[in-house]
């Protein structure tokens, strides 16, 4: 068997999940959608969540701590208010301590991992603050590690490594944060404030690739709305192929990287480039 999820942990993620969703329906889709083994438990919906992850423990086949990274991922990987619901901020701080009792941590997009796993202790928006593209690598490097098994949670990665490169990048810069913190609208501030040097001899060409960049936000967004792991997909999601999701996730590695580039390269120039002009939306 890989490694066990402690007994600490189940007791902490059923608790905080229970009273989180508190929802008999939620639960048994949350955990089914994640690969957890077996028809659905009996008993209340905390005594539900210990017994399920239980038995992915007893389960030779099973990567628990795989699947106890897809169950709480949704709930880890929201950003917490201390105005709207601030239990969540308590529940994020308890099943992080308990998997820290355990030398085990969470990482965005659903990862728990043996301490010291990670390839650094830092966050993916230090990693792209100071242009640690290496370990940005890494991170897409899971993603694409995903297709075969589940390309629906591929596609979740790869669009949350956008929402937190344009998040940073507007937090770096100082700009207007939208309302809606969902792709689409980050993507729209960022692209706003991008400096580019456009030649004359290049533009109309440079004005196709800068639409592209802009349907590619479009589509991984969508997306993610419709199949990916992040929004209940349900128990039986659209279907999509691996080669579908190969190449979102490579769209949205080519448009994180060149965005890091053209950050790290000019961040100290004060230009800015009209991508109204070019289709940005």
């Amino acid at each position: 068997m890989a490694n066990p999820i402690p007994n600490s942990v189940i007791g902490a993620v059923s608790s905080v999940l229970a009273a989180y969703y508190y929802s008999h329906s939620t639960l048994n889709s949350l955990f089914m959608e994640s690969g957890a083994p077996g028809d659905v438990p009996e008993g209340n919906c905390e005594t539900k969540c210990a017994r399920w992850l239980k038995r992915c423990n007893d389960d030779p086949s099973v990567d628990a701590l795989l699947v106890l990274g897809q169950v709480i991922q949704k709930f880890m990987d929201q950003e917490p208010s201390h105005f709207i619901r601030p239990e969540i901020a308590e529940g994020q701080k308890r099943i992080k301590e308990s998997l820290s009792k355990n030398q085990l941590s969470y990482q965005t997009n659903g990862f728990v991992t043996l301490a010291g796993a990670s390839p650094a202790t830092k966050t993916l928006a230090d990693f792209l603050k100071v242009g640690d593209y290496a370990s940005i690598e890494v991170e897409f490097d899971r993603a694409v590690a995903q297709l075969d098994r589940d390309p629906h949670a591929a596609i979740t990665a790869a669009s949350s490594i956008i929402e937190a490169l344009c998040k940073t990048y507007i937090e770096t810069f100082r700009l207007e944060m939208p309302n809606k913190q969902t792709i689409v609208p980050l993507w729209r501030s960022v692209q706003m404030h991008l400096g580019l040097n456009i030649d004359p001899t290049l533009d109309e060409d440079q004005k196709k690739i800068l639409q592209g960049l802009s349907s590619i936000v479009d589509g991984i967004g969508a997306y993610r709305t419709h199949i990916g792991s992040a929004h209940g997909r349900g128990i039986a999601p659209p279907e999509i192929q691996v080669s579908e999701a190969r190449l979102a996730v490579n769209a949205s590695h080519t448009l994180v990287i060149f965005i890091m580039e053209r950050w790290h390269a000019c961040k100290t120039q004060n230009s800015s480039f009209n991508w109204a002009a070019y289709g940005g939306r």
